[in-house]
C-alpha cells in the first residue's frame, strides 16, 4: 500500500469555493487561515504530514484520486507551514504560480466538512 504523507479532515467551506471549483481550482488553508480567506477555502485540520508534495504523488479527495502533475517551487512550503494548497486542474506540467499543484483537467469534487483529503506517495 502507498505511504500516506499527509492526511487532514476537511472542517469548513467557504462560500466561494463552488465557484472556484467549477473553474477547476480547489484552495485548501489549515484551520488557522486569516478569517479574510475563509470565503475561498476548504479549511482542513492536519493529522499527518511528513513528506514533500512530488510529480507523480497522489492527492485522495475522499473516493476520489488524482495523479499530481506539477508542483510550483514553495508549494511544499505552504503545505507544511500553513496547510496550503492550491489544487489547479489545469494539466499543467509546469506550474504556473510558486503555490500551485497541478493536476489533469478534470471536474473536481464537491468537498464538505468530514471530507478526508490524502497526499500519497507513487503506487
Amino acid at each position: 500500500m502507498p505511504a500516506v504523507y499527509y492526511q487532514s479532515t476537511v472542517i469548513a467551506v467557504g462560500e466561494l469555493v463552488p465557484t472556484f471549483t467549477e473553474e477547476g481550482i480547489l484552495v485548501f488553508f489549515g484551520e488557522s487561515a486569516p478569517e479574510e480567506l475563509h470565503e475561498f477555502c476548504a479549511m482542513h485540520r492536519v493529522e499527518l504530514q511528513s513528506g514533500e508534495l512530488a510529480a507523480g504523488d497522489f492527492i485522495l479527495l475522499d473516493e476520489h484520486e488524482f495523479e499530481i502533475l506539477a508542483v510550483g517551487s514553495v508549494a511544499n512550503e505552504n503545505l507544511m507551514n500553513l496547510g496550503h494548497l492550491n489544487l489547479k486542474a489545469d494539466g499543467n506540467l509546469v506550474a504556473d504560480l510558486p503555490g500551485d499543484v497541478c493536476i489533469a483537467p478534470i471536474k473536481l469534487p464537491t468537498v464538505q466538512p468530514g471530507t478526508r483529503f490524502e497526499i500519497r506517495k507513487n503506487k
